[in-house]
């Protein structure tokens, strides 16, 4: 699943997965990922950290609250601060692995292969 609010980054990022045989779900906000959750549980969760509504660090407590097996791979531009300094609270928090934007996409495939081999 990945969760962020641009929908020209979610939809880049579903593209890029999708490409090497990943089934992707996508959500705009960590509300919406919320229902989705429990629809159906998916194995990796990509989630921006700031994100109107529900951000990324209420869906990261909100994941390990209810399923401690979900890998989670939190992203981050930064806002006004630098996206090091949320990338590091949220891997306290319980991401596996943080990327900071912009990335590219063999950096997103690479830490989503090594997450989901992790599982």
């Amino acid at each position: 699943m990945v969760i962020d609010d641009e929908a020209m980054i979610r939809e880049s990022l579903k593209k890029i997965l999708e490409s090497k045989g990943y089934q992707v779900r996508v959500a705009c906000d960590g509300n919406e990922a919320s229902i989705m959750f429990d629809e159906e549980a998916p194995d990796l969760v990509i989630t921006d950290i700031l994100m109107p509504e529900k951000d990324g660090v209420e869906v990261i407590l909100e994941l390990r609250r209810k399923f401690l097996n979900i890998k989670i791979l939190a992203i981050s531009g930064g806002g006004r601060i630098n996206a090091i300094n949320h990338l590091e609270v949220v891997k306290h928090l319980g991401a596996d692995a943080t990327l900071p934007k912009p990335f590219t996409a063999d950096q997103l495939l690479s830490e989503v292969s090594r997450l989901i081999s992790s599982i």
